[in-house]
Formats: structure tokens, C-alpha cells, sequence
């Protein structure tokens, strides 16, 4: 199975908010939230790196 480094950053955001969002929070519904916002956060914060390091190389 190939990856590209797109899906390998979905699949390893996504495996690990949800491993977050069941050991941090204690209520279902706190548990998906949070697991979203980590999500959120990993996607967001890995597009905005790569346009960081895109910027820095030009």
C-alpha cells in the first residue's frame, strides 16, 4: 500500500485524536469534540507548516 505524505498526515492525525479525545476526556460528547479539535489542530497545523517551509525555500 502507498501512501502519499497527505494521507499518512490524515491517518496519523486521525489515529491519534482519536487516542486523545478516549484518554483526556471523560463524557462521550467531550471525547468526540476534543478529538475533533485535535484533529483540527494536527490538519491545520501541517498545512500551515508546509506553507511556512514552501515560503522559507522560495
Amino acid at each position: 500500500m502507498s501512501l502519499s505524505h497527505f494521507s499518512a498526515m490524515l491517518l496519523f492525525s486521525l489515529f491519534t485524536s482519536v487516542v486523545f479525545g478516549i484518554t483526556q476526556r471523560a463524557q462521550p460528547r467531550m471525547m468526540i469534540r476534543f478529538g475533533a479539535f485535535c484533529f483540527a489542530l494536527f490538519v491545520g497545523g501541517t498545512i500551515a507548516a508546509s506553507w511556512l517551509m514552501w515560503a522559507i525555500k522560495r
